[in-house]
Order: structure tokens, then sequence, then C-alpha cells
């Protein structure tokens, strides 16, 4: 056999290629753009960021407003992600409040940060307010490992939570108006899991996957996981199972079980666990409660620029599991038994759990929009709650919030950034009756946003899906029809304790009765004493309330964490006075 002759061109020629895919490689990362107009404080911002994210971030300079808008209007025009905008307060020309708020319509995922000196943070934090920024820093900003990259590092590993690479996401293929696809969708964003939604009005080419999975003969939504599985229309519990969420226990027994996993339980669960308490969280659906659904929590402490409820989810999930919690999800149970010393919980599927003590966290569910209508297209248009995934499919379009606490005015100011008009539907005769001021205030500031005081939905319109709604004047008895693709219903919540029906005391609500509600009874400590019961526990000694499920819960993300905090305190004056530590045995009482 001759040697193969490799010409000295064709070697420069495959040296090229190689170099044009490496060059490729490097322009498909991820974008940071800085701003300003000070060339030098450009420079140096540019090479800092260059120093320490240049490996998975371009860094890209603009000098000018101006520019920077036409360089993101480029990089868009290209498919280029942009994770974040920082720009330096002092510009010319264009303000930069002006540059950084086009900037945040222009890329609503992306984050936003201020360069500001020390002695104008009050600019900054208007920013902040307006919605503008997502955070600021002081200039000099040396050393930047203390001042510049503590904030950077947390809003690119939010937009890297929502961005992961390709080959890591779940493909979901169905139709927009298709409630099982919705539910799909809606279970996957809830429980953090990275997904590609593929509308087959809108990508028909991605009709290949269904080919694949058996044509006409898989039920949609169609889920293609990474390894290559394809799941036609799979149930939340096939999904949990093959995306490796756990609803298994790892021992027959725990020293607390916590119901529920919104911020009450995994405050619980984080304080617990830390304690040296063997501890399981039972989740019927997804982590984050109402407050996972949050487009942004501005007033929770610690967090000035804010955080969504689904980093926060996030956050807590990573925290409560790294101290040894263990989150059982999808897992609903159905009913609480006294065997003293010991808490039974019975779930849906004919499994037991057994603990010494037992926190009830599982919250409230939003009450259903009472239209005509509205139950028909329950999932084709009509939904209770807004995940902030969703506010993208709305783009360009008209759409309704229903509801007049904060949860609606969060979710309004959220899905301005993308819909064309929001109509914000309030029964009340002005905001400031349920809604925080802060909110208030930007909805105001607000020109897509428009309010309907004193509106009353009567009926949700159209056939296979959403569109339009009629609304009634309270005060005029008029009647107008608003034509919109979606309704999101914030009216109030109604506890989940059905479940605890003739167990667990009540008020007419429904929500748990605890402490000083309760002071007419006398507990029995284990040593024969007696004892009020404690300010969180109910009328079953050893099992405490905590977060919105519980009477007299203030109804704040903070009040619900402190409440999962103090849970813990009380149970360990709980498990004092009730010192037996044995365990029962796995004939006995356990899984």
């Amino acid at each position: 056999m001759s040697a193969q002759v490799i010409s000295d061109e064709s070697v420069e020629t495959a040296a090229e290629r190689r170099g044009r895919g490496e060059a490729a490689s490097r322009e498909r990362r991820p974008v940071i753009l800085a701003v300003g107009d000070d060339a030098e404080t450009l420079c140096a911002l540019a090479a800092d960021l260059r120093r320490r994210y240049g490996s998975r971030f371009r860094t890209l300079r603009a000098q000018g407003g101006d520019r920077a808008l036409a360089m993101i209007r480029g990089l868009l025009d290209r498919a280029q992600p942009v994770a974040l905008v920082i720009a330096d307060e002092h510009m010319t020309g264009m303000s930069v409040l002006d540059v950084l708020s086009l900037a945040r319509r222009l890329l609503p995922d992306a984050g936003t940060v201020l360069l500001t000196p020390y002695t104008e943070t009050e600019a900054a934090i208007r920013a902040i307010d307006a919605g503008a920024a997502d955070d600021y820093v002081l200039t000099p900003w040396e050393p930047a490992e203390e001042r510049l990259y503590p904030e950077v590092d947390d809003l690119l590993g939010e937009w890297l939570a929502g961005h992961p690479p390709a080959r890591e996401i779940v493909r979901l293929v169905g139709h927009r108006w298709d409630a099982d696809s919705h539910r799909v969708r809606y279970y996957l964003s809830r429980n953090q899991v990275p997904f590609a939604w593929y509308d087959l009005d809108v990508h028909p080419e991605e009709r290949r996957l269904v080919e694949e999975a058996g044509g006409e003969s898989c039920a949609l939504p169609l889920v293609a996981l990474p390894g290559g599985e394809r799941l036609c229309d799979p149930s939340n519990e096939d999904l949990a199972e093959r995306l490796g969420l756990s609803a298994h226990t790892e021992t027959p027994f725990y020293d607390v079980i916590i119901v529920g996993a919104g911020p009450a339980g995994l405050g619980a669960a984080v304080y617990a666990t830390s304690e040296g308490l063997s501890t399981a969280v039972v989740e019927s659906e997804a982590p984050g409660g109402q407050a996972g659904l949050s487009s942004r929590i501005e007033n929770y402490l610690g967090f000035p620029r804010g955080v969504s409820g689904g980093e926060l989810t996030r956050r807590a999930l990573a925290q409560a599991r790294r101290f040894g919690a263990q989150i059982l999800t999808p897992r609903t149970v159905a009913r609480l038994e006294v065997r003293d010393p010991y808490r039974v919980l019975h779930d849906t599927n004919g499994g037991r759990l057994t603990a010494r003590a037992v926190v009830v966290a599982s919250g409230v569910s939003y009450r259903r929009l009472p239209a005509e209508g509205a139950d028909r297209l329950e999932g084709r248009g009509v939904y209770y709650g807004a995940d902030a995934n969703e506010a993208s499919l709305c783009a360009g379009e008209s759409i309704a919030v229903v509801g007049g606490g904060n949860s609606a005015g969060q979710a309004s100011l959220h899905f301005s950034n993308y819909a064309r008009r929001v109509h914000l539907l309030v029964l009340g005769d002005r905001l400031t009756r349920d809604m925080s001021r802060y909110l208030v205030d930007r909805i105001e500031r607000t020109p897509r946003i428009t309010v309907h005081l004193r509106s009353e939905v009567t009926a949700v319109e159209g056939d296979e899906h959403v569109t339009g709604i009629l609304l009634r004047d309270l005060d005029t008895g008029e009647r107008t029809g608003i034509p919109v693709t979606s309704v999101y219903a914030f009216i109030g919540a109604d506890p989940c304790t059905d479940w605890l029906a003739g167990t667990l005391e009540r008020d007419p609500r429904g929500y748990l009765l605890t402490g000083i509600d309760l002071r007419r009874r006398v507990v029995e400590n284990g040593d024969g004493s007696g004892r009020d019961p404690y300010l969180l526990e109910t009328s079953v000694p050893g099992v405490f309330a905590a977060g919105d499920v519980r009477n007299r819960s203030m109804r704040r993300v903070a009040g619900a964490v402190g409440d999962g905090a103090t849970a813990v305190s009380l149970i360990h004056q709980y498990l004092e006075h009730h010192g037996d530590t044995r365990r029962p045995s796995s004939s006995g009482v356990g899984v």
C-alpha cells in the first residue's frame, strides 16, 4: 500500500477548519455586554469580566447607549444569547436608566447591573425600583473578588439555571392550547427541570420527534429525554420516575416529617436537618408552593434586587438537601393517624411514613374563577397562578390577570415585559386595598398595564381556547367584552387541609387552629404534667402548623420561613418532654 501524501495546502486547510470551528464555538458563548462612555473604565471592566468569566461567556463592549442598543438588536438577529448587561451610570446622550429599561424590554431574561459611585446609590435604588436594574455595583469596584464578582455570580447563576446546555434539556412537543401540554410544561417548570417547549403550530418541523416515537399512536404531549427516551402523554408520576425525582423513602422512620415544600416547609427542613433531626419533606406536586410561582419577590430580606420564586425555591432545595433532608415528590398525604407516641402519615398509594413529630405546611390553593366557561377552558387559556415561564408564550398578545393582591400585581408586571397589553381586573375600588405600595407604584408607571377597578369577570369566551372575556362594572352593571388570549386568576385561596378533617381542629374556613386558639386545652407532657399548646402546635400534640395553612398566618414568604424555623424550635421542646427515642419496628408503624 502506498503512503498517503498530504499536501501543505491540505494541512493548512484542516487547521483553518479547526480554527473556524473553535472560533464558532467561542462566538456561541452567551454574551456579557459592558456599556459606558468612558473608554478607560469600559476597558478595565471588560478585562475583569473576561478574567473571571471568559471560559463560559463572551464579553463585549459598547461605548454609548445608542451603540449598546444597536449591538443588542444585532445579537438578537443572530440568535446570540445575552446573559447580562452591565452599564456605567455616567453616560451622555441617553440616560443609563433609559438604556437599561430598553435593554430589559429587548432582553427580558437577561440580568441588568448598574455601576454607580457610592455617593449616588439613590439613583441605583430608583433604577431597581423601576424594574430597569436587577442590582448595582459601587465604583470603584476593586477588589473585584469582593465588590464585583459576587453580584455578577448571582445573576449569571440564575441565568444559567434557566439556559442549560442543549444536551441537558428535555424537549417537550405539543400544542399550546392543549391542557395536558400545559400540565406537563407546568410540572417541568415547577420542578426545576430544564426543558425546551415546541408548539407544533409554530414549530411543525418538530413533528419528526413524534414520528420517531410512533406517529399517530403517540398521544401528545411528547417528552423527549436527553438520553433518547420518548414519553407519550406521560403522567406526572411517570415524569418523576424517569427524571429521577424521588418519592421513595430511605428509612421507615424520621424524627420529623414535613408535609409541603413551600417556604414554610423548606424553612423547617433546613432548620431541622441542620440541627441533627432526621427529616423528610413530602410534596404532592412541586416544591415552592405559591411563592414558587412568583416572577419576582421584592420584599424578602437579604435580596435587595428581588428574587424569583423559582430561584428562591432552587436555593432552598439545595440548602435542605445539603443538610440531609429527603425530598419526597410527587407523593400525596391522605390521612394523619395518631398512634402514640408516634404520628403516622398515610399516602394515596397506601404507603406510610412514621415520625415523632409532624409539621403541616401544605399551604393553600387558588380559588376557581366563578365565570361561565372558565372550567371548560381551564388549561386552554384559563390558568390559576402563573409560572414565570408562561409569560414568554404571551409575547405580543393581550392577556388578563384577575385579582388585587401581591401575586396578581407581580404577575401583571412580569407579563408586561412580553404581552402587548395586560388587563388587571380588580373587584375593589383601589389597588392599595390588598396590594403593597411598591407594586402599586410600579403598575401605575407601566403603560402596558390597564387597571379595571370594580370589575368582575362574568364569562370566558372561546371554543378551542380563550379568545376573550366579558366584564361587568360592579357600580353601573355595564358589560364590556375584551379580547384576550389568556386569563390568569389570583382570586384568593383556600387551605389544603381537607385531608385533616376530623383529626385536627380547624376554623370555619379550614385553616388550622394553633397555640393561643387552643389555650382551653391542656396537653399532657411525657412526665405526667400538663401544659398549654405551644405557639404553632395544633390540637394534636407533636403536630405543628406553619405558613399559610395556619390560622392567623401573615401570608408572606418571610412569615412562612419564620414559621418553619419556629416550628423546629418548638419540636425540640416537645421532644424534650417526650423523651422516648425508641424507633418503631418495621413490623409496626413503619412504611
